[in-house]
């Protein structure tokens, strides 16, 4: 026969109740039921799997063979769920009390991480912190889609009204190019001398930081020429020793790319970059509140422990 409708869960913990105290009064305080409401519900089940499963006269309830039958089944179900519901509420408190902490390049300078880490655990010693590593099509590192709580982001942002951020380092630029590029020759290099080189430029999804990078304001209006599309340090520094083109590099970067076959150099003519904490100006939970107070203790030097 086959069962037309699924069966719940909480009529299956009736039955079971019933079936071990084989009395429906007792059943139904342990239940925090009504007698008359249980026995509704029992008959209702019955119903439903078009077989009896108790048999009750005035003095006594017993099993009928079919109850039997479903009983050990009906237990493992209730234990499954039991630990079912019990993984969820364990994933959902860890959930509560961990931060995850997108970036696309990993923020050295200086010890930054460790620093609002051990500031940010001695104030919630119970929070866990998960680095999350997002590629650079995702200029929000995680932020926009929710995938992280806060970022390690370079300004400007996308939608950067959706965001607050403090920012942590304030860096000029350099250039990465070729050592056998002729401006690496020179100790420092004038942007203008770089106007008409091939640019390396990230992914077209990173919208406004791809026009940072690739310094449209400093450009007047003239286009730059895309040399190759960049995703990651590594394609970058592949990119620059196969001679595809020069880029822009936070000065706090520079020892990613210079593993050799690679030079940087100071550029005159372009405005620093800006390395920022950020996070979704609506999340007011506590945890990101706690880790933005305490970037902002390690950045300004105070609370120290």
């Amino acid at each position: 026969m086959a069962m037309t409708t699924d069966v719940h869960v909480r009529d299956l913990r009736y039955f079971v109740t019933v079936a071990e105290e084989l009395h429906f009064t007792r059943a139904a305080e342990r239940l925090y039921v009504s007698q008359p409401a249980l026995s509704k519900q029992i008959r209702a089940l019955e119903r439903q799997l078009g077989v009896e499963l108790l048999r009750r006269d005035r003095h006594s309830v017993a099993l009928t063979a079919a109850g039997a039958a479903l009983l050990p089944h009906a237990r493992r179900v209730l234990e499954a769920w039991a630990r079912g519901a019990s993984a969820m509420e364990q994933a959902r408190a860890a959930q509560r009390s961990t931060l995850v902490v997108g970036m696309s390049t990993s923020p050295g300078r200086g010890g930054l991480l460790p620093a609002i880490r051990s500031r940010f655990t001695s104030a919630h010693p119970e929070a866990a912190v998960r680095l999350r590593q997002v590629g650079w099509q995702d200029p929000s590192a995680g932020l926009a889609d929710g995938d992280a709580d806060v970022a390690f982001v370079w300004l400007p942002l996308p939608d950067q009204d959706r965001y607050a951020w403090i920012v942590v380092a304030e860096e000029p630029r350099h250039v990465a190019l070729p050592e056998s590029h002729p401006l690496a020759a020179r100790s420092e290099v004038d942007f203008t001398d770089l106007a008409d080189e091939p640019f390396l430029a990230l992914p077209e999804s990173a919208g406004p930081l791809r026009d940072y990078w690739l310094a449209l304001d400093e450009r007047a209006g003239s286009p730059p020429r895309i040399g190759a599309e960049i995703a990651s340090t590594e394609e970058t520094y592949e990119a620059l020793v196969a001679g595809l083109g020069v880029c822009l590099v936070a000065a706090g970067n520079v020892p990613l790319l210079t593993l050799g076959g690679v030079v940087t150099r100071p550029v005159r003519g372009v405005s620093p970059s800006r390395y920022a904490l950020a996070w979704r100006k609506e999340d007011q939970r506590p945890l990101v509140r706690a880790y933005t107070r305490a970037c902002r203790q390690v950045r300004d030097g105070t609370g120290r422990r």
